[in-house]
């Protein structure tokens, strides 16, 4: 059986069969969407990514990991995603290494949005992650650049078309230097009506040319600087699906998990998880 085929967020099988727990030690970004809200000590009813209830540590992480297979050993997956990004982030590092030690059985995950990806990845692969998740949400810099409004790199801060430019050309050089090193990338994109969605056919069709595994097309959630924004409606999201499916297989069972989720992601909210468009 193939790592992919026991990994809740990259098979529609997997996820209601396995679990994950997510580790929330990262607490610092290097970029600045404008959909993302970051939140630590947030209640436990917000079901969404970047909220996590504290920030842990890399000795707690092992312990947490432990308690949670105690509790579900159905868990075969130990990832960090976020509440910032894991690779601008020491701990993420420290985490990744005490959780080999003690659960070499576990898969490690990562979910990033590619900035340091291709400069951090022998390091990665030297700790044994197998599986990473790039956040692509363009490949046209002028799109991106309604989309994130600075990125921070070496001590500066960029903003506009030449921050995306950055950040999309370390993205493409991660994902197909991750894919020669052996790992199994899944991309998000999210969806944003009247921005990137007639777009997405190309970030398809670009990250499956650099060696994507699969494709995960997430729907808005109207927070930060696009609060006032609209989510897409469901037959928005199925027809992204099906035009980007001709280029990447798509993932349709996403829960937007929260940074220090736990458990069978497909179980955690009634007997086939939360209502989802499909």
């Amino acid at each position: 059986m193939s790592i992919a085929d026991i990994h809740p967020c990259y098979s529609h099988d997997a996820h209601f069969r396995y679990g994950r727990v997510h580790l929330s030690v990262a607490p610092r970004c290097n970029i600045r969407c404008n959909y993302c809200d970051r939140r630590v000590s947030d209640c436990y009813h917000s079901f969404r990514p970047g909220v996590s209830a504290r920030i842990i540590h890399a000795t707690e992480a092992v312990e947490l990991v432990g308690r949670a297979i105690e509790r579900e050993p159905r868990i075969r997956v130990a990832g960090i995603a976020g509440p910032g990004e894991p690779l601008a982030n020491v701990e993420t590092f420290a985490t990744f290494q005490a959780i080999r030690e003690r659960f070499p059985d576990l898969i490690l995950c990562l979910s990033t949005n590619g900035l340091l990806l291709s400069q951090h990845l022998q390091e990665l692969a030297a700790l044994g992650v197998k599986t990473i998740t790039v956040t692509v949400n363009s490949v046209n810099p002028i799109i991106g650049a309604k989309i994130h409004s600075y990125v921070n790199s070496d001590h500066r801060r960029l903003k506009g078309v030449e921050a995306v430019e950055l950040l999309l050309r370390k993205q493409l050089q991660g994902i197909e230097a991750a894919v020669q090193a052996g790992m199994l990338i899944k991309v998000n994109t999210v969806l944003i009506p009247g921005l990137n969605d007639d777009h997405l056919i190309e970030v398809s069709s670009e990250v499956a040319r650099r060696g994507a595994w699969i494709q995960n097309i997430l729907p808005l959630i109207p927070l930060g600087d696009f609060r006032h924004c609209r989510p897409p409606i469901c037959d928005e999201l199925r027809v992204a699906r099906e035009a980007c499916e001709r280029f990447l297989p798509q993932f349709r069972h996403c829960q937007q998990c929260r940074a220090d989720a736990v458990g069978v992601p497909g179980d955690e909210h009634g007997p086939r998880g939360r209502q989802q468009c499909r």
